[in-house]
């Protein structure tokens, strides 16, 4: 329940909103952090505010801006517990504030951190509360959170990136097929029936055109339910861990496609790597962690096999060679890093290689996408045309 209280301390008045199970509980909090209760009054949930908070949920943008605020108050020497409060009182997001409560309610109790973490699982990947974790045996978790936040923002800018390439090709694709959906089913009908009370031989092309629009009129109700059953079923087979090895492994041999997905895999994975073992996380467990870190399963897999290997007592290196599909330049940097004993960085660097190889990919990607996309469009419109004009201009010759 949510409780309004006007309280005074230091001369002034204060009215502010807190959640606690009774009143008396909200009595109890301010007369232990020296306040002199004036009123406290139950605050009524609308509707409205039920539903938003029913519908929103926490996304990873959230999730960055949540832990830079932490990292920069614990760098800037206030204790975990004052960060809490202060997020509490400033963030405007019902459910991120619900949140913060509850974990600055876990820490009060005597739970530490990345235990307090533990019950949002969902939200913090085993990377952030291991990292976390690492921080706190350490006595550096402002450095690490900091370290965090910057790993979290490049992943953000990352996406960002890729999905901004995706946009215009997607939805000049999907507006092609929307439009031609619309042209056979509907239009051309009406179109294409002016020719049957014409003795005139038809072209293949016009014939086709009758065919599949004739098909589109009759059962485009069936067409849409069976993409939506067919695209119901084929998430549900996604969901499997076959469906998930066969789709990922087939993503993987598209062209150019299946190349931005790898080289995007490697650079999570380097820099989770990275960002791991510069913590103080050994490597054994730095690789169970990528595994659960990494989307794709051909890829988790991979580094699944490499941290069985290490643990037998292989070097990340040589195990990573074993695999075909790490490309040479992670094996042999690998190498030099455990070599030289500069790992971490060289893992950092390989990310970033990774990031600017994943950017070109794209980049030629878009320049090769969009061509095609005109030349898709150039041929539909111009079988179109030649279906519909071709028997028009055969008409108007038999009259000659």
């Amino acid at each position: 329940m949510i409780f309004q209280y006007k309280a005074l301390k230091n001369g002034k008045i204060v009215v502010k909103k807190i959640e606690a199970t009774s009143s008396a509980n909200v009595i109890d909090f301010l007369q232990k952090n020296g306040y002199f209760p004036i009123s406290v009054t139950e605050v009524k949930t609308s509707n409205i505010a039920f539903f938003d908070s029913l519908t929103q949920k926490l996304d990873f943008n959230d999730i960055v801006d949540f832990t830079r605020q932490v990292a920069l108050m614990l760098n800037a020497g206030l204790t975990l517990i004052d960060a809490l409060e202060i997020l509490k009182r400033q963030t405007p997001k019902p459910i991120l504030r619900k949140m913060i409560e509850d974990i600055d309610a876990k820490i009060k109790g005597g739970s530490s951190f990345s235990v307090a973490l533990l019950d949002y699982k969902g939200i913090f990947s085993k990377l952030y509360i291991s990292l976390v974790k690492s921080g706190e045996a350490s006595g550096k978790l402002g450095e690490i959170l900091l370290r965090l936040a910057d790993n979290l923002e490049k992943e953000r800018e990352f996406k960002s990136k890729l999905k901004g390439a995706l946009v215009y090709p997607v939805i000049v694709v999907v507006g092609m097929l929307i439009v031609m959906f619309i042209m056979i089913t509907f239009v051309l009908p009406k179109l294409l029936g002016l020719y049957k009370d014409f003795n005139v031989e038809l072209p293949l092309s016009t014939k086709i055109l009758i065919a599949v629009s004739t098909f589109s009129t009759r059962f485009w109700p069936f067409v849409i339910i069976l993409v939506f059953v067919g695209s119901y079923f084929f998430r549900k087979y996604l969901a499997t861990k076959a469906g998930k090895s066969a789709f990922d492994k087939f993503t993987l041999k598209l062209p150019v496609f299946g190349k931005i997905i790898s080289i995007s895999a490697l650079v999570e994975s380097t820099r989770t790597l990275a960002i791991l073992i510069s913590s103080g996380i050994s490597i054994l467990d730095a690789l169970s962690i990528v595994v659960d870190a990494t989307e794709n399963s051909v890829y988790q897999q991979a580094f699944l096999t490499v941290s069985h290997k290490v643990e037998k007592g292989l070097s990340m290196g040589t195990a990573l060679e074993q695999e075909e599909i790490f490309p040479p330049i992670l094996v042999q940097m690998s190498q030099v890093g455990e070599q030289t004993g500069n790992l971490d960085d060289t893992l950092f660097r390989l990310s970033k290689y990774f990031e600017m190889e994943s950017e070109m990919a794209t980049k030629t990607m878009t320049t090769l996408i969009e061509p095609m996309i005109l030349v898709v469009l150039g041929v539909g419109v111009g079988f179109l045309v030649m279906s519909v004009i071709t028997p028009i201009y055969n008409l108007t010759n038999s009259f000659k």
